[in-house]
């Protein structure tokens, strides 16, 4: 029987070390799953307040991704990977100490584009370390890095808040400043360049410095990316309203639906993308898209368990599907010294989904009821579904 990790013999260690440094540090992150609910329990404010600070991270975060991407092409990925990570370490310790309402909203915003910096200068690494033919199965496992990491560090941070607070600051510093010594002291090998590389930076160095905001495709693309990645954001925004309240089952319930999403991640996206890395780029991107259309849509019609464990399964496989494609074509249409700069734009729709998602998701839902909110989703799967079949190499 084929082993299904095998297609994992051929990432280079530099990756394998990088994964590591992710899951260190992703296994550490327990304060932004529970920022909102410290602010409001421990700060006193509002629910609204306290959401506002979610939303503030994401505008640090938009506004973190296209410098970041673009300053990790100057002083090198490496670098500011480990920048991001020591400096976001020291940043968490000073959050104890605030009391402060709109000081406390400051320094997330700070907090946030000193955390996401991070993101470009990881994604542009892997780019310039794996061939085309292996990025897919690259951004796969740092993806596995992330969501195993995920699964541990919420987990504790639960644990640790009905203790104190501050524990959850302390700890995600720890491993923050934990995954920047990993990666300072480790020992990553020097990129080979292979014939196919050396001809695709001769053709670079012919052109000059590329406009980011003049490249058409890379505007095309990232407008495509909007609508899909504000249906996979109901995930954390009108999802668990509409399984909990809506359909009036437990949280506990819902967390056992949420974690069908985390076990194929872990179990299957690897050799997914591993077995798909030959596949062409609209075909890969429209299906992943169709899918987390579909998958969002058809819950306008269910409303028992089931039903819903099938299209999570079926939006899980879109997303898995999805977003190791859409990095590994940002990293082939990027020029080779601009990888940085073009994932940080990449990482903005992101961001930009992160912040409007979950808010318009959850107003559809209160204003315009359930039914419309997933046929919203359904149409929204459907535009970037056919807007990836017209993205041009």
């Amino acid at each position: 029987m084929k082993n299904p990790y095998a297609g994992l013999k051929n990432i280079p260690k530099n990756i394998w070390m990088l994964a590591a440094a992710t899951l260190i540090n992703r296994s550490g992150t327990m304060v932004l799953p529970f920022i909102a609910l410290y602010a409001n329990q421990v700060l006193k404010v509002s629910k609204a307040d306290a959401g506002l600070v979610l939303a503030v991270y994401g505008v640090g975060a938009f506004i973190s991704a296209p410098f970041s991407g673009k300053l990790s092409d100057n002083i090198g990925t490496m670098r500011q990977m480990k920048i991001s990570l020591f400096a976001t370490g020291s940043f968490l310790f000073l959050y104890s100490f605030i009391t402060d309402f709109i000081l406390f909203l400051s320094l997330t915003f700070i907090w946030a584009i000193l955390s996401e910096a991070f993101r470009p200068a990881s994604m542009a690494f892997i780019s310039d370390e794996v061939t085309s033919d292996r990025r897919k199965t690259a951004f796969a496992l740092q993806r596995l890095a992330i969501n195993l990491g995920m699964s541990i560090g919420p987990v504790i941070g639960g644990i640790l808040s009905t203790i104190n607070f501050h524990l959850l600051f302390y700890i995600n510093a720890l491993s923050s400043l934990a995954a920047g010594t990993f990666l300072t002291f480790s020992h990553f090998e020097k990129h080979e360049t292979t014939e196919q590389e050396k001809q695709t930076v001769e053709k670079n160095i012919a052109h000059k410095k590329v406009n980011v905001l003049k490249d058409r495709r890379l505007l095309y693309f990232l407008l495509a990316l909007i609508p899909v990645e504000i249906v996979f954001f109901q995930h954390i925004g009108a999802l668990p309203l509409f399984i909990v309240t809506e359909l009036g089952f437990s949280n506990a319930v819902f967390g056992f639906l949420s974690a069908v999403n985390t076990v194929l991640i872990i179990f299957i996206e690897v050799p997914l993308n591993d077995s798909m890395r030959n596949w062409d780029d609209k075909k890969a991107l429209s299906l992943g898209a169709l899918l987390c259309g579909v998958g969002f849509g058809l819950m306008a019609f269910t409303n028992t368990i089931p039903p819903i464990v099938v299209l999570i399964v079926i939006w899980t496989f879109g997303e898995m599907i999805f977003f190791p494609s859409s990095g590994e074509y940002v990293a082939k249409i990027a020029p080779e010294k601009q990888r940085g700069e073009y994932m940080g734009y990449f990482q903005m729709s992101f961001s930009f989904a992160f912040m409007v998602g979950p808010w318009l998701g959850t107003t559809v839902l209160d204003l315009y009821g359930t039914f419309n909110l997933w046929i919203g989703c359904l149409v929204f799967g459907l535009i970037s579904t056919l807007m990836m079949l017209q993205i041009k190499k």
